[in-house]
C-alpha cells in the first residue's frame, strides 16, 4: 500500500508590516537598542564634494502619502567610486555610501544628508550620470521597489546615461529626476516617489 504524503499549502504573501522599523531602524521607531545604528551615516565626515540634502514623500495610487516607509540608499562618492572592492577606486575614510531612513509617521516626509555623487562606471563599461539608488519597502508592498534618483542640474550627463536611455517615454524619465532648490543656504533635492497611478515612478528589476 503506497504511502500518502500530505503537503503544506503555500502561505499567503506577506507585506512589510509595522515591525520592519523595529528590526531595521529601531532608533527611529523609538527603541534604544544600538549605540550606533547601522546605515544612518551615508557619507561620513571626511567625504569631499558638495554637501546636499535629499527630501521627499512616497505616495500611493490615490495620491496620499504613505507614512510607514523604509528607504535604503546607496551611492558613489564625489569621484564616482563605491565603498566596496569593485567600486572602481578608493573612497574617503568613513565613507559608507549606504544609508537607511524611515518616513515621519505623521507627515510621510523622509530625508537624509549626504554628498552629491560623481559619475560612476557601469557594469557595461559605460559611464552613468550621478545618481543615488533607492530601495523602498512598506506595508502593502510585497516586494521591495528599486528606483534611481538623478539630478536635474546634470542635464548633459543624464542625456547620456545608459539606464535613463532604456526608458522610451520622456514623461516616464522625468519621474527619476530630483529638483534642486536651496533653503537657508543648504542645497536641497526634492524627490517624490509614486508607487502607482498617474506619474508612477519608474522601478527596476534587479
Amino acid at each position: 500500500m503506497g504511502q500518502t504524503l500530505n503537503y503544506l499549502k503555500e502561505s499567503s504573501s506577506q507585506t512589510a508590516g509595522p515591525y520592519v522599523h523595529i528590526g531595521l531602524a529601531p532608533g527611529a521607531a523609538g527603541f534604544d537598542i544600538y549605540d550606533q545604528e547601522l546605515g544612518w551615516d551615508i557619507a561620513g565626515p571626511n567625504a569631499k564634494g558638495e554637501r546636499i540634502r535629499i527630501e521627499g514623500q512616497v505616495f500611493d495610487g490615490t495620491g496620499s502619502p504613505i507614512k510607514d516607509v523604509l528607504l535604503e540608499a546607496w551611492q558613489a562618492n564625489a569621484d564616482g567610486n563605491y565603498a566596496h572592492p569593485e567600486g572602481g577606486g578608493e573612497v574617503e575614510a568613513g565613507f559608507r555610501g549606504w544609508g537607511r531612513v524611515i518616513t515621519d509617521f505623521d507627515t510621510g516626509e523622509w530625508a537624509f544628508d549626504t554628498v552629491k555623487p560623481g559619475a560612476a562606471m557601469g557594469r557595461s563599461g559605460r559611464v552613468m550620470a550621478p545618481h543615488i539608488n533607492l530601495w523602498i519597502v512598506a506595508r502593502g508592498i510585497n516586494i521591495g521597489l528599486n528606483t534611481r534618483l538623478y539630478f536635474d542640474d546634470e542635464v548633459e550627463a543624464n542625456a547620456k546615461d545608459p539606464v535613463i536611455n532604456l526608458i522610451e517615454w520622456e514623461n516616464r524619465r522625468k519621474t527619476l529626476i530630483a529638483k534642486r532648490t536651496e533653503r537657508e543656504g543648504q542645497v536641497i533635492y526634492r524627490f517624490d516617489i509614486r508607487v502607482q497611478g498617474e506619474n508612477e515612478t519608474v522601478f527596476f528589476e534587479i
